[in-house]
């Protein structure tokens, strides 16, 4: 399936943004101790011709600008990979996802 309804928000929204011409939506949920279904990490692989010139922390505002609302209530956190399609071309790997920090309200923390 196309994944539940964040995920399928998060992929309408950037496609409607940055028209691109390869997108990868990843629910790493599931990674960092949230209930089943939770969707509150996910990373996104973006590649568009909007990102040509632009350095990658303005390409990260571009699609933080297009995730907007999701970023303010359920999305928790969000890997971003911006491509130009010619970046995409010359290297179509996408990088996996950053080990989990921690975080999980189940954890017991000394102090």
């Amino acid at each position: 399936g196309s994944g539940g309804p964040l995920a399928r928000a998060i992929r309408s929204k950037l496609t409607a943004a940055l028209q691109p011409t390869h997108l990868e939506v990843r629910d790493d949920s599931s990674q960092h101790g949230g209930p089943p279904g939770a969707e509150t990490h996910f990373g996104v692989l973006v590649v568009s011709g909007r990102f040509a010139g632009l350095a990658p922390l303005q390409r990260h505002r571009l699609v933080h600008e297009a995730l907007r609302e999701e970023l303010a209530g359920p999305l928790h956190a969000l890997q971003i990979v911006a491509r130009t399609p010619e970046q995409w071309q010359s290297d179509p790997r996408n990088p996996p996802a950053p080990p989990c920090l921690g975080g999980s309200k189940r954890e017991r923390r000394g102090g």
